[in-house]
């Protein structure tokens, strides 16, 4: 099958990157996308056809960093013709499925409708100035109308978890196909205790590591003797950095930050963590669990969104519901090294039974072939 992938970026190392990178492996894909940073996503893209197609816009620079990227990755794929030949286009990242207005045979995997623009809107504004505020608001109008009428087009819809897809039913009255992300469980080790809680992930505001950099300030008051890694991509996007000066403000000795670190490097940290922390707000899916179990680690995770699909509160980790329960959760895996390992042991067990991309694309090669059969 001649696939085409569809992505606005590939600047990250993140679960949607790791994602379109298992199916471009898969289908030897072609890749388009608007910017491309080989040195700051993952190595083995570069194995790939990647083209890098951009529709100038007058004036965008003057508008706020994203909404200037938003304008820029939609008008792009609004306005771009496939001109090769091909059976289907998989969009992922939002508004990549736009480039459903001019071609046709689109499966999207919805790794999420844009929170900025749905729910995380409220939240995100505000922080904004008035001027911004204006300037998002309008933006985000006409984003949903052209978003809305798009979506009703697209030939099919998969997605990463029950809890995006409810968003994507919600807003845009779609129903959408689940098929859960994997990991390759080969790839990660559990190399002991380290005596450091690790939280892995992107520096976002809404992955709110200040919630963990809160609850372990609290389980330090009872148990000294532990680090808080907080390891991820940081782009260079204002918010961002301003997000994590903001982070390294609140931090203290005891709180380290490795940034922008390789892939190795992650899995070595997972390796030997004591247990992993996660407390994004209302994650999509959320990898962190996987990885965290494949690497015999218990999770301890704030009790909402899509880890509360991968996590089984008492067995593979903890779902908790406020900073101070997630520091009573740390203080109980840091004095119970046993009960850590019997919970890292489960968690393995769980991804290797329910997690494999094996049974990712026996999935995804079934809505593949559905879209891929509706030609003119």
């Amino acid at each position: 099958m001649k696939l085409i992938i569809a992505q606005p970026y590939l600047t990250l190392k993140g679960g949607a990157e790791r994602v379109i990178l298992k199916i471009a492996q898969h289908y030897n894909a072609t890749i388009y996308t608007t910017e491309y940073d080989p040195k700051s996503t993952f190595p083995e893209f570069k194995d790939f056809e990647i083209k890098v197609i951009k529709k100038h816009i007058p004036l965008t620079n003057l508008l706020p960093y994203r909404a200037s990227q938003g304008l820029r990755y939609g008008y792009t794929f609004y306005n771009t013709i496939v001109k090769e030949d091909y059976d289907l286009i998989n969009a992922h990242i939002s508004p990549s499925e736009w480039i459903r207005h001019k071609n046709k045979r689109v499966l999207w995997y919805c790794h999420t409708p844009p929170r900025e623009v749905y729910d995380l809107y409220s939240e995100r504004m505000k922080n904004r100035s008035y001027t911004e505020k204006f300037i998002y608001a309008t933006f985000t109008k006409s984003y949903k109308i052209i978003a809305e009428k798009i979506v009703k087009d697209i030939e099919e819809i998969a997605t990463n978890s029950k809890n995006t897809a409810g968003r994507i039913k919600q807003y845009f009255g779609r129903n959408a196909t689940i098929i859960n992300p994997a990991v390759d469980v080969d790839e990660f080790k559990n190399e002991g205790d380290g005596k450091y809680f690790l939280y892995p992930s992107r520096i976002v505001p809404n992955k709110r590591q200040d919630y963990a950099i809160e609850a372990f300030k609290m389980f330090e008051k009872r148990k000294k003797g532990y680090k808080l890694i907080i390891a991820g991509a940081l782009s260079k996007d204002k918010e961002h950095v301003k997000y994590f000066n903001e982070l390294k403000k609140l931090a203290n000795q005891n709180v380290v930050f490795k940034v922008n670190i390789t892939d190795k490097e992650m899995k070595s940290l997972y390796a030997n963590s004591t247990a992993v922390l996660f407390a994004a707000i209302n994650e999509d899916f959320g990898y962190v669990p996987l990885e965290a179990g494949a690497s015999y680690k218990p999770i301890i995770s704030i009790n909402e969104g899509g880890p509360k699909e991968t996590i089984v509160d008492g067995q593979t980790g903890f779902l908790v519901n406020s900073k101070k329960e997630m520091s009573e959760k740390m203080l109980l895996i840091a004095e119970n090294p046993k009960l850590a390992e019997e919970m890292g042991k489960n968690a393995r067990k769980r991804v290797e039974e329910n997690y494999s991309w094996k049974s990712f694309f026996e999935k995804f090669d079934k809505l593949a072939k559905k879209v891929a059969k509706q030609k003119d």
